[in-house]
């Protein structure tokens, strides 16, 4: 297509996203914050262990700047089948989060939302591979920079100590 070029995001601030009741969420609201965001799903051998951990840091350390951003995903055994409505419902429900729940979404292959086209794209390019699974987990600096991805086996309190020095940081 001829025209002005598309451009290139600086960082996840770059990004509008719809939450999981269909608003518009300007990520540039989280400017200052440590992120953790993740591609979560309602039925998955994982969603316990990791929606209560999950929890507990958001808990631990919201009051100090970390936002947790979860974004269900179907694309791995089709393990979040329901509808936004029906999300929000189990997660809110069940597990108590309190932290945003945006619009479901795919995170590989060309429908994959543009925010994890540039997560998975990395300040360094090293993060271009596609998610292996739900719970994929990627950290993000007070600057909207992703810092490190961890697998989806990965612990969300095993993040902790690197979370912890963003908080700390100026």
């Amino acid at each position: 297509m001829a025209g002005q070029p598309e451009k290139k995001p600086q960082s996840v601030y770059d990004f509008t996203l719809k939450d999981a009741t269909g608003n518009d969420v300007d990520l540039s609201i989280y400017k200052g914050k440590v992120l953790i965001i993740v591609n979560v799903a309602s039925k998955c051998g994982m969603t316990n262990s990791n929606y209560t951990e999950l929890n507990q840091l958001y808990e631990k350390y919201k009051d100090q700047g970390l936002e947790i951003l979860a974004f269900p995903c179907n694309q791995f055994g089709e393990e979040e089948p329901g509808t936004n409505d029906q999300i929000l419902d189990f997660v809110c429900t069940r597990f108590k989060s309190d932290f945003p729940i945006f619009d479901k979404i795919e995170v590989n292959g060309e429908n994959a939302s543009p925010l994890y086209k540039f997560l998975k794209s990395g300040k360094w390019g090293i993060f271009g591979d596609d998610i292996q699974w739900n719970f994929a987990k990627f950290l993000v600096d007070k600057n909207g920079q992703v810092v490190d991805r961890y697998y989806p086996t990965t612990s969300p309190l095993t993040i902790e100590r690197d979370m912890k020095k963003l908080l700390e940081t100026i």
